[in-house]
């Protein structure tokens, strides 16, 4: 399949289930309200691109590359991140719900998680050093040999993070939610 690039376009309100994204390298792009759930983006590239207000549930993502992407208010169910290409990935989100998710063993250094929904999302052995989790939710979702140095906790709600068996070195976590770091002992906070 040859593979077509894309600069500094703008798709919105596209249904790409119906008609699918054409195969390529997207620079410098807006994605604006297209609904993209179930398709295959394998082998594409998105370079410096928002996602606004899509749906990308259960996209395929096989050796997809997000360098530099931004996803904000975009229903991301079930996702599997570690399908991506790790090569310059970088991505953050804002105000998206990306439960189901799975972030296994990826370098997301940085990264920012804002007033998301990310129940039941799968961080195990991430490297997630000084990543931000505003005013998000973390219900159910899996640390596990997780990488942590310097994150951002303070205003996060409902995670359970074990400190002996992730990384926490100067992390930060606000007196409310405390709670989250000793669940695992059985102990009740008062």
């Amino acid at each position: 399949m040859t593979k077509e690039y894309f600069d500094d376009l703008n798709f919105t309100g596209k249904d790409f289930i119906e008609e699918p994204i054409p195969f390529g390298e997207y620079t410098d792009c807006q994605f604006r309200n297209c609904r993209m759930s179930g398709t295959d983006l394998s082998h594409f590239i998105f370079t410096d691109c928002e996602f606004v207000e899509c749906d990308l549930s259960n996209v395929k993502l096989k050796d997809c590359s997000f360098k530099n992407a931004t996803f904000k208010s975009c229903k991301m169910l079930g996702m599997h991140f570690e399908d991506c290409n790790e090569f310059l990935l970088q991505v953050n989100f804002s105000s998206c719900d990306l439960s189901l998710s799975v972030f296994f063993n990826l370098p997301l250094k940085g990264t920012k998680f804002e007033n998301c929904n990310l129940q039941d999302v799968d961080f195990t052995e991430s490297n997630l050093t000084n990543a931000i989790f505003d005013n998000s939710n973390l219900q159910n979702a899996v640390f596990d040999n997780t990488i942590l140095e310097l994150a951002d906790f303070r205003s996060a709600e409902h995670f359970h993070i074990n400190p002996s068996n992730n990384i926490l070195k100067k992390s930060k976590f606000s007196r409310h939610n405390i709670e989250g770091l000793v669940s695992h002992l059985n102990i009740i906070l008062c």
